[in-house]
């Protein structure tokens, strides 16, 4: 008697991922009142609301809750065997949605794409940048990118970079009528470019070393933002000093564009690392991802001054 309704539960999952009508229809490609239909149409035939609407959001029920993670799962392992039973043909194919941190997409995930235009044109990759960390299997996502230290231990983790360090960066310009700290405690008297965390709204203590242990570093600046790229240009403006994963400043400090400060103070991160549910493994769009990432992985390290 359900079986009617099997057309539209992909719509419902879409309405609770993106937490509204509009939005799931731009992402369906479908109109908004069409998506309002086929809502309408399951809660009738259920007997029950899944989504309570307010003029300004949309959240789910109880049984809507309990409708949308039953679906999800099942929505997600047809997708992955109908990408399969494409593949059999030996392309890869179907849509690859990963969710990355802001960092990650030009030290990651941009080669990686670029490389798969061209090797899979029938793999579509949506990257959704987003500076928390999310549940990737409840939002719909095939994997993610994160920090090595981020990544929940019941994933599969598939690193995409080596280890990198954390420096603090300025221009020779801000150098020049400011001076160079000389140690933690000079960073006081700098401007000193503050990075806001989205998702706790909390300003970010720059972790760094000190007489060999690790400290956390309140500092104080005339601007905050929420994105490394914009640290940097703000930096190459001459504005103060940037706190900023090195590969993201290599080349402008290869180039003399910006200078290392206090470079004994660096901390090491872990690397970038591609993370997934152990079924998603087996899905052709993912493994294809994962070869051309580690291709090109290795590649970079045969190249000297190359982002890895």
């Amino acid at each position: 008697m359900y079986r009617d309704l099997l057309t539209h539960l992909p719509v419902i999952v879409a309405v609770a991922r993106r937490g509204g009508f509009a939005l799931a229809a731009a992402e369906l490609g479908m109109s908004p009142s069409a998506v309002s239909h086929a809502v309408r149409i399951v809660e009738e035939r259920i007997g029950q609301p899944l989504f309570a609407r307010t003029t300004r959001s949309v959240s789910l029920t109880e049984a809507g809750k309990a409708l949308v993670e039953t679906a999800t799962p099942a929505l997600q392992d047809i997708a992955e065997r109908m990408d399969r039973i494409r593949s059999v043909k030996g392309r890869p194919s179907g849509l690859l949605r990963i969710n990355a941190s802001n960092i990650a997409i030009p030290l990651a995930v941009t080669p990686v794409v670029a490389a798969m235009a061209e090797r899979y044109p029938e793999v579509t990759v949506e990257v959704f940048a987003d500076q928390g960390l999310v549940d990737i299997v409840g939002e719909g996502f095939d994997a993610g990118i994160r920090l090595g230290e981020m990544i929940a231990q019941d994933m599969v983790a598939v690193r995409l970079t080596p280890p990198f360090s954390v420096v603090i960066v300025a221009s020779p310009a801000y150098i020049g009528r400011h001076g160079r700290p000389s140690s933690v405690a000079d960073l006081a008297s700098h401007n000193c470019i503050g990075y806001r965390l989205v998702r706790s709204g909390a300003l970010y203590r720059w972790d760094l070393i000190e007489d060999g242990k690790d400290i956390a570093m309140e500092t104080r600046g005339s601007v905050v933002v929420t994105d490394s790229l914009a640290a940097i240009d703000l930096a190459l403006a001459g504005v103060g000093l940037a706190y900023v994963f090195e590969p993201l400043a290599r080349a402008d400090l290869a180039a003399g564009r910006l200078v290392q400060v206090l470079p004994q103070t660096a901390i090491e991160e872990p690397g970038l690392f591609l993370y997934f549910p152990r079924r998603a493994s087996m899905a052709p769009k993912l493994r294809a991802f994962i070869d051309t990432a580690q291709e090109i992985g290795r590649a970079s390290l045969r190249t000297p001054g190359r982002v890895a």
